[in-house]
């Protein structure tokens, strides 16, 4: 398979999984969210009580103001142990001579910031993937399997 076919196949991916969680537990419907880089989990509330938890690593960040993205890899404020699905691109890049995938910065659009972080998802076998407004720099991650519960 070539590097547009996994891309491709990536995003379709993403699609299809984001669709299953917005029915499912109402993903993109949350009141708040919450990345715990210590414990390495993101938390979704909602407004009934729900609470949505799920293991997250950290694809990247995406600036709007100058459009670039800063891969999860080798970010300053990302610890190690969130990096690797961000790492895992990085070496399908470098395999495949991807160079948007191992430049450290990437000048690009937000949708190419989803596409990148759709391959995370797809070479991660992750759960899905959300996208964290973060009041500055948005936030790409992958998240892992849910739970639920309530408040």
């Amino acid at each position: 398979m070539d590097v547009q076919q996994v891309i491709d196949r990536s995003v379709e991916g993403l699609r299809a999984k984001t669709k299953a969680h917005a029915e499912t537990w109402r993903l993109g419907q949350e009141e708040n969210w919450s990345l715990d880089q210590d414990n390495g989990v993101i938390v979704f509330s909602f407004a009934d009580g729900t609470v949505a938890t799920a293991p997250v690593q950290v694809v990247g960040t995406y600036n709007s103001d100058d459009g670039t993205f800063f891969w999860g890899w080798d970010h300053p404020s990302i610890k190690e142990p969130l990096q690797a699905h961000a790492k895992l691109v990085k070496a399908y890049g470098e395999k495949n001579n991807v160079k948007q995938f191992t430049m450290q910065q990437v000048k690009c659009s937000e949708m190419e910031a989803w596409t990148f972080t759709a391959v995370a998802v797809q070479l991660a076998e992750a759960n899905g993937a959300y996208r964290a407004d973060a009041g500055g720099p948005l936030v790409f991650v992958t998240f892992g399997e849910i739970k639920l519960s309530r408040e």
